[in-house]
């Protein structure tokens, strides 16, 4: 298949801030074992695209620790592959000298050389963030089909659920699927066609694309550069029709979280036929559940010590649930201990936290108490 990968791995870090301090927000926790780039990963890797690059910015120690040279995700090869696209800057060959990118257009800009180098005849963009289990494969054929310029994959989503990115786009398009129009207002309730951030681009239209963007200074790639062109280019929407979720605030990350324990959502997710979804493989052992354990539609991942009770809750690799306490409607990260008698609603814990016997933690659906990697408490 003659197309090849790009995401973007900071592009949307400031949205949950709380999680993205020491991380970029394509390594964030997500589902109990899985990182948010896997989803991506594998929506390339299962469509065949196998070169692929990775725009990085900062906060990435975790993210190469994560993806290692790909080869979980069957991307280490000779030939393509997966390829990691650092911050560059240089007062002559920087596109946006002595900084580095804060917009999708200027990242753009920063790989060009990549770009360049393609043989492939598309590109498929991609944020590392878009929770879905899309078949590329699937968008592709249509993209030849139609002879589009640009297919932008779209979900209709319903408003109002919880908080989005101030960066989603809505879109509307004709009766033969060809874009009309693109807006970041949106409504605040009902359901309409929002962008996945998932484009299919043919590669020397995305080279053109970015050139002009550059010389005259452009920020936004949708309003700057897909708008204009609309009514003349081709550009078209390909709708993915099972789940798709975009997370724009910690309320979001773990109403998104929490959607997983509804088995319909979690199989539109991972029980798709062919289209498994990756992550790093971790020889761990599996979890150990006492006599006083008490367990109820969580996710529960190996290498955990349960020996109390955990109800509608996720809990990440290494977690001790000490006797006596009750996890109820919480996110728990990786390597976390929880004490003998403690109690905790709707709290959102980071890799290593600490809570100490006897402590009372709530929050609220609406507004997770959240506590912060290392923290005891």
């Amino acid at each position: 298949m003659s197309a090849a990968g790009l995401i973007f791995s900071n592009i949307h870090d400031q949205v949950i801030k709380e999680l993205t301090q020491n991380r970029t927000m394509a390594s964030v926790p997500f589902g109990c074992r899985y990182r948010l780039i896997d989803f991506t990963l594998s929506n390339m890797v299962n469509s065949d695209i196998t070169k692929i690059g990775l725009i990085t910015h900062n906060n990435y120690q975790s993210l190469f620790d994560h993806i290692g040279n790909g080869k979980d995700f069957d991307l280490a090869r000779r030939s393509g592959g997966l390829k990691i696209l650092p911050p560059f800057i240089s007062s002559f060959a920087s596109p946006i000298p002595d900084r580095l990118y804060t917009t999708r257009l200027e990242a753009l800009m920063g790989v060009m050389s990549f770009l360049r180098n393609c043989k492939e005849e598309d590109i498929i963009l991609s944020d590392c963030d878009a929770i879905c289990n899309v078949d590329l494969g699937e968008v592709l054929e249509q993209h030849k089909e139609t002879g589009a310029d640009v297919t932008v994959v779209v979900a209709n989503y319903t408003f109002g659920k919880y908080e989005l990115h101030a960066n989603v786009v809505c879109v509307e398009a004709d009766e033969n699927g060809r874009l009309t129009a693109l807006s970041k207002a949106r409504p605040t309730e009902g359901k309409r066609l929002i962008s996945t951030n998932i484009l299919v681009i043919r590669r020397a239209y995305l080279i053109a694309l970015v050139e002009y963007a550059a010389a005259r200074g452009y920020k936004d790639f949708y309003l700057d550069s897909l708008l204009p062109v609309l009514a003349r280019d081709n550009i078209y929407l390909y709708e993915h029709k099972r789940y798709y979720a975009v997370i724009g605030s910690l309320e979001g990350y773990y109403a998104c979280n929490m959607e997983l324990l509804d088995p319909a959502i979690h199989r539109e997710l991972f029980g798709v036929e062919g289209f498994p979804i990756y992550t790093k493989v971790r020889n761990s052992a599996p979890t150990k559940y006492t006599e006083n354990a008490d367990v109820k539609n969580s996710y529960v991942a190996d290498g955990c010590v349960v020996d109390g009770t955990v109800e509608n809750s996720i809990l990440f690799r290494g977690v001790t649930v000490g006797r006596g306490s009750v996890i109820r409607n919480s996110i728990v990260l990786q390597d976390a201990v929880i004490g003998n008698g403690v109690t905790m609603n709707c709290v959102i814990t980071d890799k290593g936290v600490i809570v100490r016997d006897g402590r009372m933690l709530s929050g609220h659906e609406t507004l997770p108490f959240f506590i912060a990697k290392g923290t005891r408490v």
